[in-house]
């Protein structure tokens, strides 16, 4: 039989869900997300790239704030700290130079990271802090019954903007250049295997690496970020694209009527743990 017309059979894909060994890094707990959230994806994309990079549970630990997104660590079986409204990163970042072992990944929605939690992001991209900062951004805020978000378009109307949104949205991927984070990209929900690939490259990456996850919030957008338009809209950086040139990545991230997908930066440069351990040694030497 043709093996492109062979049947799929709930059996078969159950198995092949089992043995590929990502479902041990999912909680008992069942996401309570809205059906068709692109959280979900961003979840087995979570865990699937743990299970690429062979990241043990016990060495793992998620930081989430207030939001949709916070929800995450109750739904993977890694160690989760669910902090305040909009600290995720100083939380974050408090666990790393306490274990610099552990694989720190945090996690947020586009009000948490950019609205009240907005003036943190500068000093971890800046410092170079050895962790994952993964945005789900729907440019609504979702958990509180849709309201405006820092990221929501003009025009965009809701319950705090009836008369339409005249404030300008914030471009996440021009902030993070300009901050010199050491690794930045985009994916989105409607492509799973792209974005599980991405999650993959950001956790690998050694510094601070912020992916931009673009998912449409089914429940209180229906007209802006949904998946039909979003399916139409997004495209793959250019075949020739630098990710060490950062203005070649800046000129792509501005394009915001066609959200580029891929690592649009990324450069070595020594992390936080790094420059403090070099800060010890000289220290000892001066001592001495």
């Amino acid at each position: 039989m043709n093996e492109l017309l062979r049947p799929v059979y709930l059996e078969e894909k159950l198995e092949q869900v089992r043995g590929d060994g990502h479902q041990d890094y999912r909680s008992k707990s069942l996401p309570t997300w809205c059906p068709g959230c692109g959280y979900f994806s961003m979840a087995e994309g979570f865990t699937f790239a743990l299970n690429r990079l062979g990241i043990d549970c016990k060495d793992a630990v998620v930081v989430s704030g207030i939001g949709c997104a916070s929800r995450f660590p109750f739904f993977v079986s890694t160690y989760g700290f669910h902090t305040l409204h909009g600290r995720t990163l100083p939380v974050a970042t408090g666990v790393k130079l306490a274990n610099d072992a552990l694989t720190v990944v945090a996690i947020g929605g586009d009000g948490d990271a950019f609205a009240i939690g907005g003036g943190h992001i500068p000093h971890a991209a800046r410092r170079n802090v050895d962790l994952t900062y993964l945005v789900f951004d729907n440019g609504i805020y979702g958990l509180t019954k849709g309201q405006t978000s820092p990221t929501s378009a003009l025009g965009f109307k809701t319950s705090t903007t009836p008369y339409e949104n005249a404030d300008e949205p914030l471009n996440p991927l021009m902030l993070l250049l300009a901050y010199r984070a050491s690794w930045v990209g985009q994916a989105y929900a409607g492509r799973q295997h792209h974005l599980a690939d991405m999650i993959v490259e950001a956790i690998a990456h050694r510094g601070f690496s912020y992916l931009n996850i673009l998912s449409p919030c089914v429940t209180f957008d229906k007209t802006d970020m949904t998946y039909a338009n979003l399916d139409v809209q997004v495209r793959d950086l250019p075949d020739d694209h630098d990710s060490s040139d950062l203005m070649a990545a800046m000129a792509e991230a501005s394009q915001g009527d066609a959200p580029p997908l891929g690592v649009l930066y990324n450069v070595d440069r020594p992390t936080l743990t790094d420059v403090m351990d070099e800060t010890a040694r000289r220290s000892k030497e001066t001592v001495s």
